[in-house]
């Protein structure tokens, strides 16, 4: 589907535009941001007000960089609030959820925030592809967390 193509309503009756796939990139600017996450630059702002798991960061000036993980949160939001509905205080009661499932208060991984919007998105199967990404990024992250107690 192209950028500027509608997919059907979602549950709370807006038309949802089809995001564009996120770059290989480290970092990305506000405008960026707003680009790939489908809303605007304020909205992104007041977003970070309201869940505290939004945190990109901040530089000199006050400008703010956002990594993948943000990127993906952010559409998550964008997701339960535009797509299925959720108020801000039902989203963020969602993504408190989903961290508590995680384990420990531990924040949800990128790739676990990706597949939850993939299932979201689309009933289908994740490709083999896309299930060696996930279990590479949680070894990766278990490794992280073994080196460190060492």
């Amino acid at each position: 589907m192209v950028a500027n193509q509608t997919s059907p309503k979602g549950k709370a009756g807006k038309d949802l535009v089809a995001l564009p796939e996120i770059p290989e990139k480290q970092y990305f600017s506000i405008s960026e941001a707003s680009l790939l996450c489908g809303v605007k630059a304020h909205v992104l702002r007041y977003w970070e007000q309201e869940f505290p798991q939004l945190n990109p960061l901040k530089r000199k000036g006050n400008r703010r960089y956002y990594q993948r993980h943000d990127l993906l949160l952010a559409r998550q939001i964008r997701s339960l609030l535009y797509g299925e509905g959720y108020t801000i205080h039902g989203a963020r009661e969602r993504l408190q959820s989903l961290r508590s499932e995680t384990g420990q208060g531990h924040a949800v991984s990128s790739a676990q925030l990706e597949l939850e919007m993939e299932d979201n998105a689309s009933a289908g199967r994740l490709t083999a592809g896309k299930r060696l990404i996930y279990l590479r990024t949680e070894l990766a992250a278990l490794i992280k967390i073994c080196a460190g107690k060492h």
